[in-house]
């Protein structure tokens, strides 16, 4: 069964979203916005899942080669 997207059910993941997350901006050269949702899409990503995944693997990296780990 389908749900609607009724405007309360919009208003309240608004709601929930600013308790929940906070919005990071960010500015790609033009054509890049391109080229990452397609390689999102080829990792079966959405673009925001993609560039979370890259952060969260390159402050790990980080931490690993500041500890000597």
């Amino acid at each position: 069964m389908v749900q609607k997207y009724t405007e309360k059910k919009k208003e309240s993941n608004r709601r929930w979203d600013e308790k929940n997350l906070d919005r990071i901006s960010i500015a790609v050269p033009k054509g890049n916005r391109e080229k990452i949702k397609a390689h999102a899409a080829a990792q079966g990503e959405t673009v925001n899942g993609f560039i979370k995944r890259a952060i969260d693997e390159a402050m790990e990296r980080d931490r690993r080669e500041n500890d000597g780990t």
